[in-house]
């Protein structure tokens, strides 16, 4: 299994996710440029988080027309596995891979810190390992994570059980029925606002997300027919 992270100008997480995966995990990645075009040979990709074009015009919504977007969309489309963390969520939300926007956190300032959320959904290939409902601790950093949708789109994400994470004890940016993290219909989409690839390790206080890496490496190998 070989796993893409594709770096944008202004990426600033591509490491924690690449070292997250390599080095905890073991996996095979490779760092992929937003000038490229094609996404063969990869069965899964990354889209980390930082400041995509400088969060210029919208976040995201620059790092959308690049060049290895189209190559994405037909990745997704086609069933494989892509995963977006903070400013990924937002690119996905831009290029129409999931629903909804990400706007301006409640508070109108940057927020760092650690929360609690809960595991709203655990039959997604990134949450097998984890417990339904179960409370865990991520770390988040952003300025725009409030999650909105209008009225018919939320009740549909609601219905086609999308919501994957919700913020539980506390809501930090305001995010409509507390969401911190959407799949797309078919499931194999996934974007959240916390940051799993800064918790996979006791070094770090907190292996929390660990988990999502382990459940998509073994589903994504299981699929593929290999061992585990």
């Amino acid at each position: 299994m070989k796993i893409a992270v594709v770096v944008f100008p202004g990426s600033n997480c591509d490491i924690d996710l690449y070292e997250a995966l390599h080095t905890v995990c073991g996996a095979d990645v490779e760092y992929v440029s937003h000038k490229q075009k094609s996404l063969a040979g990869f069965d899964a990709v990354m889209l980390p988080g930082g400041f995509s074009y400088g969060d210029y015009l919208r976040c995201g919504a620059i790092a959308r027309f690049t060049n290895i977007m189209p190559a994405i969309i037909e990745f997704a489309n086609a069933g494989k596995p892509v995963f977006g963390t903070c400013n990924g969520f937002q690119i996905l939300t831009e290029a129409g891979l999931l629903p909804g926007a990400l706007k301006q956190n409640d508070s109108l300032k940057f927020i760092c810190k650690t929360i609690e959320l809960e595991v709203v959904n655990n039959q997604t290939p990134f949450t097998t390992q984890y417990k339904a409902n179960e409370k865990i601790k991520l770390p988040i950093a952003h300025a725009d994570g409030s999650f909105y949708a209008d009225e018919e789109t939320l009740k549909e994400i609601e219905d086609n059980q999308q919501v994957v994470f919700r913020y539980s004890q506390e809501n930090p940016n305001g995010s409509l029925n507390n969401i911190a993290g959407i799949t797309n219909k078919a499931g194999n989409v996934l974007g959240m606002m916390p940051h799993p690839e800064r918790a996979v390790e006791a070094l770090l206080g907190n292996e929390d997300g660990l988990r999502l890496f382990k459940s998509l490496l073994e589903n994504q190998t299981i699929k593929m027919g290999e061992k585990c």
